[in-house]
């Protein structure tokens, strides 16, 4: 009796061990920026994400103007409806050969320029025909997804010039306890076809990677620990 009882003190106590390894390792997965709390960091990020426009992007353009009549032919003074479906109502489409066609000026070719490099050519343009004129463009069909272990999944239009990785975990509810923060898959578009990186971001590296701003169209997929795998036979 005797030795079953020390037989079975020990099983509990590696069972405990067990369960509190396990604990840490799956802690380390599911805690984001590990170390900044201790360490405290300053972090170079280029900041600015390097979209260049495609065939079939809707970009809105609003012209201001202080003179009344230029103000008047671009409704200017009209109210800023400044909601996904007006803006989308009310932009221009690349075209399949690269270019948006402004009524009265030439067609421009913004296919490959960011928006700004197109914003400095439609303004460019509109120098030539009125004075006192300032152009605003925005990327209306800028939209990311974010699924897996996350707890408000879907897909979401941006309404700001730029989203990382963090604010766009933020709209879809922030990571569920079993999520794997060590393997986040990033799947994006580029011309050669989708290219999916898989990110670790409890690592403070991941500030400065060039992966940390997203891009129109990008995929999130937060994959499960594999505890959660286990408890559900996935």
């Amino acid at each position: 009796m005797k030795n079953f009882t020390s037989l079975f003190t020990k099983l509990t106590i590696m069972i405990m061990l067990s369960v509190l390894i396990t604990g840490c390792a799956s802690r380390k997965k599911v805690l984001m920026l590990q170390g900044l709390a201790e360490q405290g960091a300053t972090i170079t990020n280029p900041g600015k994400t390097s979209y260049r426009l495609h065939k079939g992007d809707n970009l809105y353009i609003k012209v201001y103007s202080v003179d009344e009549k230029t103000s008047k032919f671009f409704q200017s003074d009209f109210p800023n409806l400044m909601n996904p479906t007006y803006l989308f109502l009310n932009s221009y489409t690349v075209d399949e050969k690269g270019y948006i066609n402004i009524s009265f000026i030439d067609k421009l070719l913004v296919e490959g320029l960011t928006v700004e490099e197109s914003k400095n050519l439609i303004q460019k343009a509109l120098n030539e025909y009125f004075k006192e004129c300032t152009v605003a463009v925005k990327l209306v069909n800028f939209q990311v997804s974010v699924l897996g272990e996350v707890n408000n999944p879907g897909s979401f239009t941006i309404d700001r010039e730029q989203v990382n990785l963090f604010q766009a975990l933020g709209l879809a509810g922030g990571p569920k306890d079993f999520s794997n923060l060590q393997k986040v898959i990033l799947v994006r578009q580029t011309d050669n076809g989708s290219q999916a990186q898989v990110l670790d971001i409890t690592n403070l590296k991941i500030l400065e990677s060039e992966y940390f701003y997203l891009m129109p169209n990008d995929i999130i997929y937060v994959e499960p620990v594999k505890a959660k795998m286990a408890i559900y036979g996935s």
